[in-house]
């Protein structure tokens, strides 16, 4: 008995563990180095710079609420349940930070990610201008976006002072292979249709935000592709 014991004193010493022992130390990842996935969560990724309202779209879809002030965000994750292929899924959307100095958790998100979101603000070229290089890295990973569910959003779509013209925002678009859509996430306008927007584009399965399966929204499709604000 004694001999066994110091054999295994000698072998821990060694970093050698016989079969069907512990590791030594309490809360020592596993080999395998990956982290359990939940294969029935369907990761939303959306990205844009700081200021755009990407904060806001999520809260009032998730939440129903509007926030005027702004607040800077690392990364914050949200859960929702919605039905996925007859049964039911958890959509995850993944609100990340507009900053670039976190270029390791941006790619960790793209990397996890099923489907994106690109927020823009009508208001500012340059954050539409601030997308390219985070559709280039979505491309560079995911090795082609045919198949993965990809919207480009003009937030802030009830504002009068445009820099983005509807037209030049579909015409990026239509050069990124991707769905457009203008929303205002203040007025509540396509924000709900956007996620459903999102969830269609999805081939692999066949998803809705109502439990039941059902797909609704009382706009037309079409006008939603193709972006049509018309706040009144």
């Amino acid at each position: 008995m004694m001999a066994r014991q110091g054999l295994r004193a000698r072998q821990a010493r060694s970093g050698v563990l016989a079969a069907g022992t512990s590791p030594p130390g309490p809360g020592r990842p596993p080999a395998a180095g990956k982290m359990p996935e939940q294969s029935n969560d369907y990761r939303v990724v959306v990205f844009g710079a700081g200021g755009v309202g990407k904060s806001s779209l999520v809260l009032r879809f998730v939440k129903g609420t509007f926030r005027d002030t702004y607040i800077p965000t690392i990364e914050d994750t949200y859960r929702q349940v919605i039905s996925c292929d007859k049964s039911v899924c958890t959509l995850q959307i993944t609100d990340t930070t507009g900053s670039h100095q976190f270029p390791a958790m941006q790619r960790l998100s793209i990397s996890k990610g099923h489907a994106f979101i690109l927020v823009f603000s009508v208001t500012s070229k340059q954050s539409l201008e601030e997308l390219g290089p985070i559709y280039k890295l979505i491309v560079q990973i995911k090795g082609s976006v045919e198949d993965i569910p990809v919207m480009l959003v003009g937030n802030k779509c009830d504002e009068t002072q445009r820099e983005v013209d509807t037209r030049e925002a579909q015409a990026v678009a239509q050069e990124w292979k991707c769905a457009f859509m203008e929303t205002s996430a203040k007025m509540n306008y396509n924000v709900k249709e956007l996620f459903q927007e999102l969830l269609t584009l999805e081939t692999r399965r066949n998803m809705s935000l109502n439990i039941d399966g059902k797909r609704s929204g009382k706009q037309k499709r079409t006008d939603r592709v193709k972006g049509k604000c018309t706040l009144m």
